[in-house]
């Protein structure tokens, strides 16, 4: 079998239709939006109807989308810029201790800087309890940044309700929708949403473009000075013909939602159920019910999670043990961490996230694979049959 792709969570194939609409824009019109004539007006009039697009599928206004680089930048602005646009020079923030790192790292620094940051922790699903969020609410509150959905666990936070919650106390509130948007349904008017991040690779998109939609009357101060691009939000030259293809990918996502989801969601559940009842010692990490569709996060005791995908690679599969972004470090997961999954079972964790591409077939092959793997790595550390032997013998006859 050719290879199988199970790390859609870290990057996603660009859909042919995407790249035939961006190759124009690296050819004939390949003028710069802020110039003047016709081929400069060309190109500046495909950014706008690429942020009419964007803007339809969240539905908000064009003024409020910003193109940027992608999803670290997008989350950057909005807390960065958010803290430049209060008053308060020791405000409060609230986010969570699962957060993506684009969120994670800034709230820190700004927790060095003087800001006071509350870390809300969260279930053993992942899910954050809205009873806690409110009771860390404080006068000084002034931000949320809360994710739409994890990118390790594939856990979906009650979003609407949140949203509830800072309206009522005047709070804005960003979320990192990256793993989210072109997946799930998103009103960023009914969510109550102040500001969202995504990125175009995560849905059959380009690489290193993505967007920022902030409310009217709510832009954070920009961090990028020098052209005034993006209404003076953003500046540096657009990359028009990435913004092209994730305006076409954000159309096909949304206009193929629903069937993509369904299919996706099956194939998940069929690796679900098959790994966590023919593997022994094996766990489902994040929610079962609140799940992105395509999101299978799982825990083998007595494996180590780097040595299982390397004989996955060996069979042609490619998955991840969690964040693309933190795939070289050898630290245990935050987001695990924050579950309470025993460190024991943390570093034989596989994360295997599913593309609308994929087939019933790659998935029966997949199975089949892990459980070839993951009973040669325990023959080969013994402990697993050191375990079965010990509760034989225990065992009264």
């Amino acid at each position: 079998m050719s290879m199988i792709y199970l790390d859609n969570a870290a990057t996603t194939p660009v859909d042919e239709e995407v790249l035939a609409a961006m190759l124009p824009y690296y050819r004939e019109r390949y003028g710069n939006p802020s110039g003047v004539y016709r081929l400069c007006a060309e190109a500046r009039q495909a950014v706008e109807e690429a942020r009419e697009t964007i803007a339809g599928t969240i539905g908000c206004e064009p003024e409020e989308i910003y193109f940027t680089s992608g999803g670290t930048e997008s989350d950057n602005w909005a807390i960065c810029g958010a803290v430049h646009g209060t008053r308060e020079k020791r405000g409060h923030i609230i986010t969570t201790t699962t957060e993506h790192h684009g969120v994670l790292y800034p709230c820190r620094l700004l927790e060095e800087q003087g800001y006071v940051v509350s870390w809300l922790g969260v279930d053993e699903t992942g899910r954050i309890s809205l009873r806690r969020l409110e009771e860390a609410i404080r006068e000084e509150t002034f931000l949320m940044s809360i994710h739409y959905a994890n990118n390790e666990i594939g856990t979906i936070q009650p979003i609407r309700e949140i949203g509830k919650l800072a309206k009522r106390y005047g709070i804005c509130f960003h979320t990192d929708a990256v793993q989210a948007y072109g997946h799930l349904p998103i009103c960023v008017k009914e969510d109550n949403v102040t500001m969202l991040s995504a990125s175009a690779h995560k849905f059959n998109g380009p690489k290193g473009i993505g967007f920022l939609y902030a409310k009217k009357g709510k832009a954070p101060a920009p961090l990028l000075l020098g052209g005034g691009q993006e209404r003076g939000g953003r500046s540096g030259t657009e990359n028009v013909a990435a913004i092209v293809g994730m305006a076409k990918a954000a159309k096909l996502a949304h206009e193929q939602m629903r069937e993509r989801s369904v299919h996706v969601a099956m194939l998940r559940d069929y690796m679900i159920e098959r790994l966590c009842h023919e593997i022994p010692y094996c766990r489902l990490n994040g929610s079962r019910s609140h799940r992105l569709d395509g999101n299978c996060n799982v825990s083998f005791q007595f494996v180590e999670g780097g040595a299982l995908l390397i004989l996955l690679d060996e069979a042609g599969i490619c998955a991840s043990s969690g964040s693309a972004c933190s795939s070289r470090s050898e630290k245990q997961s935050h987001v695990l961490a924050a579950l309470g999954v025993p460190e024991c079972m943390a570093r034989g964790t596989l994360r295997l996230t599913i593309g609308w591409q994929n087939t019933m077939e790659e998935m029966e092959y997949a199975v089949e694979s892990i459980k070839k793997g993951v009973n040669r790595l325990r023959r080969y550390s013994g402990q697993y049959e050191d375990l079965v032997m010990e509760r034989k013998n225990a065992s009264p006859q």
